[in-house]
């Protein structure tokens, strides 16, 4: 079996008829040829769809299905930090930084963290439940301190805010 039919089996493993529908979908809103437009779009449906990462097969199979380079997949998840590369937590926790951040208290946030999880930045709680990102720039600057938990903002953070919304967490 050659490699070429070997990768397409595999995409179709990895791509359910689901995911498929999804990424067509996707591809559609850009002009014939252009379906390197899909790449973020996609990763994120593939990411939700393997357990939070993005494996390298994962990756190659886009690229084969989208008809385009691997190094043109490859660049985007690695640009992006809301791409994930190996293994994650259950919920990510995305601490912004940045300037802003840092001028309203970032690091004290960042310090009690990683103080109530027993994790540092890149390293996942031993439950597997939270992994902890260091971010330069969520976007946010008016409401600093602030964090991405999954996908939902959490702004003007304290230590209370932060205990609370950790301790909700389920």
């Amino acid at each position: 079996m050659t490699a070429e039919l070997q990768l397409t089996g595999h995409r179709d493993q990895l791509f359910s008829e689901a995911i498929r529908q999804k990424l067509d979908s996707w591809i559609s809103k850009y002009p014939p040829g252009q379906s390197q437009s899909a790449v973020i779009p996609a990763l994120h449906i593939l990411q939700d769809a393997h357990e939070g990462w993005l494996s390298e097969g994962v990756m190659r199979a886009l690229a084969e299905y989208l008809d385009i380079p691997v190094i043109s997949v490859f660049e985007v998840a690695t640009f992006y930090t809301m791409f994930e590369l190996k293994p994650v937590g259950q919920h990510k926790i995305s601490l912004c930084t940045n300037i802003s951040c840092q001028l309203c208290g970032s690091e004290d946030i960042a310090r009690h963290i990683q103080k109530k999880l027993g994790v540092g930045f890149g390293q996942t709680t031993a439950d597997g439940k939270f992994t902890l990102k260091e971010v330069e720039c969520l976007g946010a600057c008016v409401g600093a301190p602030m964090l991405l938990l999954d996908r939902e903002y959490h702004e003007h953070l304290t230590v209370e805010k932060i205990d609370t919304l950790l301790d909700g967490v389920k």
